[in-house]
C-alpha cells in the first residue's frame, strides 16, 4: 500500500517506517525537516522525504489536500495535537485515503478507578494535552461511525521509552541525575510512599501496532486502543531494580508530595506532578485480541535500553559503578 507518515522521523517513526518499508509498503515520509530520524536503518533510502509546515499549511486549509495528493491508501498521523489539525486533516484526506490512524495517549483517562483501566474507563482526562487528544479521538471515532466518513483508528501509547532521548524516571520526570544517585547507592527522594505508577512502552512495540493496524485495516475502524507494555511500575519498584541493575540496595526516602517538590527544580517538580497525579496502568487486552499485539519489551527492558544509551553516549556519570550485567536487557 501507498502509506503517509506524518511526522516521521520523530521516536516512534524512527522504528515505524523501516517496519512498513520491511512489510512491502511505499511509504511518504511527512516531518518539518530534513533532520536524521532518531534511528538509522537502511531501509529510509526507498523512503519518499517530503517536508511540510503542517501548522502553517493545515491555517489555510492546504494540508489535507496535500496529503490527498499523495494518493495514500493509510495516512498515519502521528503528531495531531489539536482537534482542528485533525479536522483539517480529515476534510483533506476524505474519499481519498482508506484509513487514518491516529497517535493519542494514554493520559486521555483522568484519576483511575480500577486498574488496569480499559479504553473505556474514566475519560475525564485534565491538562491541554489529555484533552485535546480525548476531542481528537472522539472526533475520528464520530467521523468513522458516519456514513461516506473516514475509517479511523487511535492507538494510545504510554510513557515512551528507547535509547536516544531522556525517559521518566522513577520520580516520575527526566531528570537524568536519578539514575546517576541510584546507580552511586545515593538517596532518592520519593512521593508519598513511592506506590503511585508509570507506565512505558518500547517506540518498536508502538510502531508495532501500527504496523498491526495497517494490515488489520478497517476491521478495527472506529476503535482505540492501549499500546503500552504488559505491566507498569510503581516508583518504589522502579527505583529498587533500577538500583539493583548496579548492585546496589535502593537508598530511599519517601515525603508527602508537598515536600517531595522542593527537592528539585520546578521544571521537574511540575513534570513529576503531571505523572504522579495520573499514576497511569492501562490493560491492553482489546490490542492483543483485536490487533494481535504482543509487546516484546517490559517496562523495565525499555528503560534498561535507554539509560545504557545515555550512558554509552556520555549523558550519564556513574562513577565507578557498572551495570551488574554488561549485556543489555533490551531485545
Amino acid at each position: 500500500m501507498r502509506i503517509v507518515v506524518i511526522g516521521a522521523t520523530g521516536h516512534i517513526g524512527g522504528y515505524l517506517v523501516p517496519r512498513l518499508v520491511m512489510a512491502g509498503h511505499e511509504v511518504f515520509a511527512l516531518s518539518r525537516g530534513l533532520r536524521e530520524p532518531y534511528r538509522q536503518d537502511p531501509s529510509w533510502q526507498h523512503v519518499t522525504r517530503v517536508v511540510v509546515d503542517r501548522k502553517g499549511e493545515a491555517a489555510d486549509g492546504a494540508f489535507g489536500p496535500r496529503v490527498a495528493a499523495l494518493n495514500p491508501d493509510v495516512v498515519i498521523d502521528l503528531v495531531c495535537f489539536t482537534p482542528e489539525e485533525a479536522e483539517e486533516l480529515v476534510v483533506g484526506i476524505r474519499g481519498h485515503a482508506r484509513l487514518l490512524i491516529s497517535c493519542g495517549t494514554i493520559w486521555v483517562h483522568g484519576a483511575l478507578t480500577a486498574t488496569p483501566a480499559d479504553e473505556d474507563a474514566d475519560l475525564t482526562p485534565w491538562g491541554e494535552y489529555g484533552v485535546s487528544k480525548l476531542k481528537i479521538e472522539r472526533l475520528l471515532t464520530g467521523e468513522s461511525k458516519t456514513p461516506g466518513g473516514l475509517p479511523s483508528v487511535t492507538l494510545r501509547p504510554g510513557h515512551i521509552s528507547g535509547p536516544g532521548w531522556a525517559v521518566i524516571n522513577p520520580v516520575g520526570n527526566a531528570d537524568l541525575s536519578v539514575w546517576e544517585k541510584l546507580a552511586r547507592g545515593e538517596e532518592v527522594a520519593l512521593p508519598n510512599f513511592g506506590l503511585e505508577t508509570v507506565h512505558h512502552v518500547h517506540p518498536d512495540d508502538v510502531a508495532q501496532a501500527f504496523e498491526l493496524t495497517v494490515a488489520r485495516g478497517n476491521e478495527v475502524s472506529g476503535q482505540a486502543f492501549h499500546v503500552t507494555s504488559s505491566q507498569a511500575l510503581t516508583l518504589r519498584g522502579f527505583a529498587t531494580e533500577v538500583a539493583h541493575w548496579f548492585g546496589q540496595e535502593p537508598n530511599l526516602s519517601y515525603a508527602p508530595f508537598d515536600e517531595f517538590k522542593v527537592t528539585m527544580t520546578p521544571h521537574h517538580a511540575e513534570a513529576s506532578y503531571e505523572h504522579v497525579s495520573r499514576s497511569p496502568s492501562v490493560s491492553i487486552d482489546r490490542a492483543r485480541s483485536a490487533l494481535g499485539y504482543a509487546p516484546q519489551y517490559t517496562s523495565l527492558e525499555a528503560v534498561r535500553e535507554a539509560v545504557e544509551w545515555l550512558y554509552d553516549n556520555g549523558r550519564l556519570n556513574f562513577g565507578s559503578n557498572r551495570f551488574v550485567d554488561t549485556h543489555s536487557a533490551a531485545h
